[in-house]
């Protein structure tokens, strides 16, 4: 067993922080059902369990202390905790940061409920199946990436890892904790800032009756504060700020929330932003910025879907900031808050995607897989300053030679623009485009004076180049003037020494020739006063996939002075 006894031990989510919360991580016991008959063995009540995992990390890592890397379709978690009478006071919700795939949660031997989807939280009140003293929590965990109705993002269909697909992962992949609430609390909240008028309209959601006090901070400051009584339900209020500190491209300029109804207390944050697509142009507080992203797919060495430390998180912002990008496109992937929360304050953007690879979207019923969960990602994420966009799905290629439902990706699209009208979205990032915000495109052309021809007909004549559509000689999608983002490119290979590197095209022969490629394909985009951001593939290597800045320890490849100088360059859009 790893040596570590208390992994990730800081608050999952600071957007929503209570004091009186208690962290489930640590060692677990544990078994592997391969039958899938533990349900009918009744593993919910058994007394032990085979082995023993370190949560929140998945059974395929080296960081649980399981490391088995084959299919895993069905596993069980099994823990005691100790509970006091006053913890049984009020309520007491048992949270779950991320469980892939399907969950089904046992108190003390009794069924308490189940969720579906590996990506998106959950949590139940298990007041009504807790007691005084020990108790038993009790979790199995279903996972089938190879059924065509079950997303699996990245996560490798096949045996072994391939190509742009890498190690699974199954079960527990973030923190599990308890929260102790009193009777009348708040469930949710939704912040809506008003840059212009200074002020943060709180949409809150609240169970109960009292008073609702919100107060916010700024370094310590008061400066403002708002309230009102509630029966319960959905009240919003508006707090006009005394003091005004735009959220910005590497300022995060947060500021500090309390939020309290009767006994409950919450601390919180927003940053003061809005976003305005205009003229092509991406607009963050009614300043023209240029979207140098970079494809951040977040995986690790040791923990697979889930960072080792808290500062692993923060150190993949740090590394990507230093190499002149201004964010990423979190890919194929619902990453965990506290990832968020240090994009929140370090100004980077970041674009909120769905790891939908692996659905059959020829299939009607794939909504059912997409949509509920996506949903909850939103509602998870929506407070998030850093977030500037939605993409619920990328390169929706046919599947076995079926065309996509293109009802599907209209209603997702549509759907995320009902909850969301504050941001745009892209329906799906490549292809095969039904109604989009942004049109983007992927293109991997390793030739710079062909990828530059590609978009130099966009700044003339306003004629996108569309590398689907050319490739397979049909339309399927059509630009028809949208803001344009080249979300995807470059993935250039380099592996010196490795002969089974894989990457996009032919990987250049010197490190010149590297700085030469990269610095011609990425200037054709900058200097393009049509297009308003860009997509390197990608910030670091992953397993076989060798066209990372970074290795995958996160060691630089390259003198990334260099690589920044290059990004940085001033863009067409912002004169």
């Amino acid at each position: 067993m790893n040596k570590i006894k208390q992994a990730r031990p800081e608050h999952p989510n600071p957007q929503f922080y209570r004091e009186n919360w208690l962290n489930l991580n640590g060692v677990w016991e544990f078994e592997t059902d391969f039958s899938m008959s533990g349900r009918d063995r009744k593993l919910y009540k058994a007394e032990k369990l085979k082995d023993k995992i370190l949560v929140p990390f998945c059974p395929e890592s080296k960081l649980s202390g399981i490391e088995n890397k084959d299919f895993l379709n069905s596993v069980w978690y099994r823990r005691e905790i100790d509970l006091t009478k006053d913890n049984l006071a009020g309520k007491v919700f048992l949270h779950f940061g991320a469980v892939d795939y399907e969950s089904f949660l046992y108190i003390n031997g009794a069924f308490v409920g189940s969720h579906k989807g590996g990506y998106s939280p959950f949590s139940f009140d298990i007041d009504p199946f807790a007691k005084v003293g020990k108790n038993t929590i009790t979790l199995c965990a279903l996972d089938d990436i190879r059924n065509p109705l079950v997303p699996r993002g990245k996560q490798s269909e096949k045996y072994n890892s391939h190509a742009c697909d890498y190690t699974r992962t199954t079960g527990i992949w973030q923190t599990v904790w308890l929260e102790f609430l009193s009777l009348d609390y708040i469930e949710s909240v939704k912040y809506y800032p008003d840059p212009a008028n200074s002020s943060l309209t709180v949409s809150a959601q609240l169970v109960g009756k009292g008073e609702f006090v919100a107060k916010a901070f700024y370094e310590g400051r008061l400066v403002g504060q708002a309230r009102a009584q509630s029966s319960g339900g959905l009240l919003n209020i508006n707090l006009a700020l005394a003091e005004k500190h735009l959220w910005e491209l590497g300022q995060g300029r947060l500021y500090d929330l309390e939020l309290t109804y009767g006994q409950d207390k919450v601390k919180s944050y927003f940053g003061l932003r809005d976003l305005r697509l205009e003229e092509g142009k991406f607009l963050i507080n009614d300043k023209a910025i240029f979207q140098r992203l970079v494809l951040d797919q977040g995986f690790y060495p040791d923990g697979i879907y889930t960072a080792a430390s808290d500062e692993d998180l923060k150190k993949d912002i740090e590394i990507s900031m230093a190499a002149g990008f201004n964010g990423a496109r979190l890919h194929e992937k619902v990453f965990e808050p506290r990832f968020l929360y240090h994009c929140d304050k370090m100004g980077y953007i970041v674009w909120g995607e769905y790891p939908n690879w692996g659905l059959d979207y020829s299939n009607p019923a794939a909504i059912h897989a997409v949509l509920p969960e996506w949903c909850e990602v939103m509602e998870r994420d929506f407070n998030h300053p850093s977030i500037v966009g939605w993409c619920p799905f990328n390169e929706t290629w046919d599947y076995d030679g079926r065309r996509q439902n293109d009802d599907l990706i209209k209603l997702v699209y549509e759907t995320t623009k009902l909850l969301d009208p504050t941001r745009p979205c892209i329906d799906t990032s490549g292809n095969y485009h039904v109604k989009t915000d942004i049109y983007d495109v992927h293109d991997y052309e390793q030739d710079p004076k062909i990828f530059k021809e590609h978009y130099d007909l966009l700044a003339e004549e306003g004629v996108l180049f569309d590398k689907v559509n050319h490739n397979e000689g049909r339309i399927r999608q059509v630009y028809k003037g949208q803001p344009v983002f080249v979300s995807e490119y470059g993935g250039i290979l380099w592996s010196p020494g490795r002969t089974d590197g894989w990457g996009y095209g032919q990987g250049p022969k010197t490190e010149e020739e590297f700085f030469e490629r990269y610095r011609g394909l990425t200037l054709a985009l900058l200097n393009n006063k049509k297009i308003l951001g860009f997509c390197y593939t990608q910030l670091y290597d992953i397993e076989q996939e060798q066209n990372g800045l970074y290795t995958y320890e996160r060691e630089a490849k390259f003198d990334m002075d260099i690589i920044k100088e290059i990004n940085t360059a001033k863009a067409a859009i912002e004169e």
